[in-house]
């Protein structure tokens, strides 16, 4: 809910979606006691993770992780990052304020 509510993650112009392997009425519930707001989609067979790479942060129950992947209007992968692993740093909530300005920074004209 952070996020989705950030002004500063707002300004960037990009489009939030959740996505997890949960089923959609879990979706509904837990989205709806948690105020999430943004579009929340269902990956069962985890066929989005795996198309995008994000399973090779896997958690030990075979889910992904805590991953965001921002990616371009043609559909590519331009930044992915889960924050989990721990390669990142093993954190499972990122502060927006950290968040944001590395969005930023690939959204930058190179």
């Amino acid at each position: 809910m952070d996020l989705q509510a950030d002004p500063g993650f707002r300004d960037l112009d990009v489009e939030l979606l959740n996505i997890a392997v949960d089923p959609p009425e879990a979706w509904r519930s837990d989205g709806s006691s948690l105020g999430i707001t943004t579009p929340m989609l269902s990956d069962a067979g985890n066929q989005v993770a795996t198309a995008y790479g994000v399973m090779r942060w896997k958690m030990p129950t075979n889910e992904p992780g805590h991953t965001f992947v921002l990616i371009n209007a043609e559909g590519r992968i331009v930044w992915i990052r889960d924050y989990g692993a721990l390669e990142n740093g093993g954190q499972m909530y990122v502060p927006v304020v950290d968040l944001v300005p590395q969005i930023m920074e690939q959204l930058e004209p190179s």
